[in-house]
């Protein structure tokens, strides 16, 4: 999914939330939800949208109407000791979709 395939969806009200995945080495990743589904945010030219940090998030995003907005942190642990990733070690945290410094 694209910026625009998510602003239209959001603006039709078929976005759930979206989450701002961390992951090793500074480096996010956004996901829409739509019916339980996730959608990960893509570029022009169909690779991951990297975003540098939750501020370059909601920049990325201004256009876009406000929805449940998570920070998501996954478990390293299960990776390091080869067990595979379990998404109940996930730690989700809502955050603010708008910056106080955003009008």
């Amino acid at each position: 999914m694209n910026l625009q395939e998510l602003n239209a969806y959001a603006i039709a009200g078929k976005v759930d939330e979206l989450n701002l995945i961390s992951m090793e080495g500074g480096i996010y990743l956004l996901e829409a939800r739509m019916h339980g589904s996730a959608y990960p945010l893509s570029d022009a030219h169909g690779q991951m949208f990297p975003v540098r940090s939750v501020e370059h998030a909601r920049q990325v995003l201004h256009a876009c109407p406000s929805l449940p907005f998570n920070l998501v942190h996954t478990s390293v642990h299960d990776e390091m000791c080869g067990l595979g990733n379990n998404t109940e070690d996930s730690l989700k945290v809502p955050i603010a979709f708008r910056s106080v410094w955003q009008r």
